[in-house]
Parts: structure tokens; C-alpha cells; sequence
């Protein structure tokens, strides 16, 4: 009998990617994935500890799932209840005592024994929870099934995990665990599994996937710019991806590899934080703005069409109104096509947490609509800068309204146009018409595919020339790391 397994995810592309793996884990059990928590078996909040205050959000859905629950027992079916990812990685033990409802927890290096936790819950009373976030010595690579589910036109594979670089605010490293990076023969076979299945853009996942450091093909360890590279003979393969980046490991071959391989997208998230060296430093970033302007000017170097989105935090511990002058000097002479800004947040355990130089919250507040604000001018202008453009889009899903398509140009940007349902996963010719703060309205240029094919030479040279952004002038908007 098929039994429903209901995931909620919270966060990081990581988190889906660890999402659907669990889907796959748990089908040889009989568990298929649904879309609402009601009638479930097994419901699974895939957490995030980035966000302010995610463990109590945590605990106020587990408060509204006990009633589901609760009311489940009463009709005499048993459901599993779990928590999974960074917030049960950090506060495991804590979860089981304030919210006894949960079955089963377990960290993101940990969902590959899944079956046998499920097993265990079901084969127990009622009572205390599983608990499960040790870091294994095996890596949980090895043990995961080949991915049951094609993910549809553009797909994520997850090649490193974990973090090394113990950035004062973050709790990654804690909750990832060390840096690991897999082997290219399983990733390439993971990539021709993807394409063969009709995917025709693949995002490289990672916490610092530029630190990617796996055994390759020749037994030596490859960097992400030689994987790139070698995914790139993938027929087939149109587009690739990957994020998130750190400054400190943009090497000069993946800088090349922007220049170089057509189908490495013009797109890059490289998170900066601060533009400020005196934040940079209490924040062990271990790189100033002058080694960011530097690698930027190389990319666009290699890359004149290259747009560019970061991570901004704001009321950082200690941070002064010079500071943050320094962080929109920044913004404004690398120009960003996207941004992710915040205020800053204490995260438990992190040695900025207990700085006595915590910024007022009025005054980070007003940091950030600051920042916000140029940061959406870049954005929209660079959207703007669109129009009139032809550019290659894959079409993703269904729009809002009927006829309605969406896909994404080579930059990220949303691009919505009227076009017939048969085109769903195909990459096509756009012009863009008009520009909003999120989204680009476009029209279909044609549907014959081997004709778009040819003209835009696998969908990754046919994009149109776009002019490099000046050092000055506004530029578009996105995040993490």
C-alpha cells in the first residue's frame, strides 16, 4: 500500500535538494511525496538555522502539526512526526524536550539512515523521539539511491557540503559540518542521469562550492573550474550554475572558466557581507573589499556581460555609520544585478553572538531600508537594460494565468511570456518588451527548436551582447554565504 510522505522546506537550495533525496531514501519503504500535511504518514520539516529566529518558527509549525497529529491517533492511524536539517542539527536533544509530538530527529549529514530511523519509530510506542546528528565518518554520498525523479529543465546537484571558513555569524560549520567534496565520477554520472532525462541547466550546489576540491578522473584533486569544465562536454547540457561562492576561493581557473566555457551562465552570487575591512575582519571574512573589487574587475575581464548578486548584512556587531558608508560605496562601484540584505541577528553559539557592541535595532533598521533601497534602483535598471533584448530562456513552469509560461534568462531574471503548454522544458528565443522589479515580459520568437538550437549555439552563445556594467552606474538584485 503507498503511504504519503509530506516534506516542508525551509532555506538554502541546499535544503531542497536534501528534500527531494529524502523522497528518494524513503520510496523503497513504499513513501510517496504530497502536498499538504493532512493524510500524511510521515510529515518532515526540512529546517534552516540561517533565518532570525528559525527555531522558534520550528516550534510554533510543530505546535500547529501536534493537532494534526493528535487528531490522526484519534482516528487510530499513526503519523510520524520529523525534524530534519541545520535547526535540528544545533538544538536536537532541546526539540525532543520541548516538543515531545516529534518521532524522529536528524541532521542533513544524517537523512541517508532515514529508513532505518522510520523503522525504528514505527516499531516502537509512542514515547521519547529519535535522535539522530552525529557526524557520520562515512559521507552520506555513498549510501544515497541513483535520484528517482527527473527535477524537470533546470536541476540542482549537490557536489560539496559543509563549511571551513568559521565566519563569526554564521553557524554553518556547526551544523554542516567540515568541508567535503564528491568525487567527479559521481557527479558527472549524476549530470548525464539529469540531461538524459530532459534537463537542460544544472546548479552546482555547495556551501562553499568554489572551495569544491573532489577526486577526479586522473585520481588528483580537480577544482570547480576543471569540474566545470569537464561537465561541459555533457551533450546536451545547455546551461550550468553554481552557488554559493566565497571570495577568498575564486581561483584563476574558475575565473577563466567564466571567459571560456559558453555554457557557464553569465551570473555569479559572490556574497561580500560588508564593504567595510574593519567589519570584514571582525567578521573573519579573511578577505578585504580590495581583494572583492579585484576579483569582480578579473570576472568582468573574462565576462563583460557578467552580472553579479551578493549577501549583505547590516548592524553588524560594532559597525559605525562610516562603515556602513563603506558597504554603499561598495554597492555602488560593483553595481549588482540582484541582493540578499538583512540585519544582522545573534545565532546561538557564534562568537559574535555574545559581542557587547550590538547595534540598536532603529539604527540597523534604518541601515537596511538605506541599503534596500539602492540595491532595488540596481535591480531595476538592470532589468530595465533588458528591454529590446533577445536572449535564450528555458521555460520552467506554468505562469499565473492560463497561456502563461515562465523561464529564466541567462542573468536569473524571472521572464514571463504567452506561449503554448508543448514548450514546457524547451529553450527558446525571447524579445523582452517590458521590465518590472522582479520579472521581464517577453514574447516568443519561435517554436521550431532545431532552429533555436543553431541560432543560439545550444542556448548559451546565442544571448545578445550586453554592455559590461560601469564601475559607477546601477546594476540588478539576489544571496547566501
Amino acid at each position: 500500500m503507498t503511504k504519503k510522505l509530506f516534506i516542508k522546506t525551509y532555506g538554502c537550495q541546499m535544503n531542497v535538494y536534501d528534500s527531494t533525496r529524502m523522497v528518494d531514501v524513503l520510496a523503497p519503504l513504499g513513501y510517496r511525496p504530497v502536498q499538504q500535511p493532512e493524510g500524511a504518514d510521515i510529515i518532515i520539516l526540512n529546517t534552516c538555522h540561517i533565518r532570525e529566529k528559525a527555531s522558534e518558527k520550528v516550534f510554533s509549525e510543530l505546535g500547529r502539526l501536534r493537532v494534526l497529529k493528535d487528531s490522526a491517533a484519534q482516528q487510530g492511524r499513526r503519523v510520524l512526526l520529523a525534524v530534519a536539517g541545520c535547526v535540528a542539527q544545533a538544538e536536537g536533544e532541546e526539540i525532543v524536550r520541548r516538543a515531545p509530538q516529534v518521532d524522529l530527529v536528524f541532521g542533513p549529514q544524517t537523512y541517508h539512515r532515514l529508513p532505518e530511523m522510520v523503522t525504528r519509530a514505527l516499531g516502537q510506542d509512542f514515547g521519547r523521539g529519535l535522535v539522530d546528528t552525529d557526524f557520520p565518518a562515512e559521507s552520506k554520498f555513498d549510501f544515497l539511491p541513483e535520484e528517482a525523479a527527473a527535477q524537470g529543465p533546470a536541476a540542482f546537484l549537490s557536489v560539496q557540503e559543509g563549511c571551513d571558513k568559521f565566519c563569526t555569524f554564521c553557524v554553518v560549520p556547526y551544523t554542516r559540518g567540515a568541508e567535503f567534496s564528491r568525487p567527479v565520477a559521481d557527479i558527472l554520472r549524476e549530470a548525464r542521469n539529469r540531461v538524459a532525462e530532459g534537463t537542460l541547466e544544472i546548479t552546482l550546489l555547495g556551501q562553499n562550492v568554489n572551495a569544491f576540491h573532489g577526486e577526479g578522473l586522473d585520481g588528483k584533486s580537480w577544482s570547480l573550474g576543471r569540474l566545470i569544465r569537464e561537465l561541459a562536454e555533457i551533450d546536451g547540457l545547455r546551461r550550468i550554475r553554481y552557488t554559493t561562492s566565497h571570495p577568498r576561493d575564486m581561483d584563476q581557473e574558475l575565473i577563466a572558466a567564466h571567459g571560456q566555457v559558453p555554457q557557464l551562465m553569465p551570473y555569479l552570487h559572490l556574497p561580500v557581507q560588508s564593504g567595510s575591512d574593519r567589519i570584514l575582519e571582525a567578521m573573519n571574512r579573511k578577505h578585504d573589499a580590495a581583494l572583492y573589487h579585484r576579483i569582480v574587475a578579473q570576472l568582468r575581464d573574462q565576462r563583460p556581460d557578467l552580472a553579479l548578486s551578493s549577501d549583505f548584512i547590516v548592524g553588524f556587531p560594532g559597525e559605525r555609520d562610516e562603515d556602513f558608508a563603506q558597504t554603499l560605496q561598495l554597492v555602488t562601484k560593483v553595481g549588482f544585478a540582484q541582493a540578499y540584505s538583512f540585519k544582522y541577528s545573534p545565532r546561538p553559539g557564534t562568537p559574535a553572538a555574545g559581542s557587547a557592541q550590538q547595534v540598536d535595532e532603529d539604527v540597523k533598521s534604518a541601515r537596511l531600508s538605506a541599503l534596500q533601497q539602492l540595491l532595488n534602483a540596481q535591480q531595476e535598471a538592470f532589468n530595465l537594460g533588458s528591454v529590446g533584448q533577445r536572449m535564450p530562456v528555458i521555460l520552467e513552469r506554468r505562469g499565473k494565468f492560463s497561456g502563461q509560461l515562465i523561464g529564466r534568462s541567462p542573468w536569473m531574471q524571472s521572464v514571463v511570456v504567452d506561449a503554448p503548454a508543448h514548450l514546457l522544458g524547451r529553450l527558446i528565443e525571447v524579445d523582452i518588451n517590458s521590465a518590472h522589479a522582479n520579472s521581464l515580459i517577453g514574447q516568443l520568437v519561435t517554436e521550431d527548436r532545431d532552429h533555436l538550437a543553431a541560432s543560439s549555439q545550444d542556448g548559451t552563445t546565442g544571448a545578445p551582447d550586453r554592455p559590461a556594467p560601469s564601475q559607477s552606474s546601477p546594476h540588478r538584485k539576489r544571496a547566501c554565504a
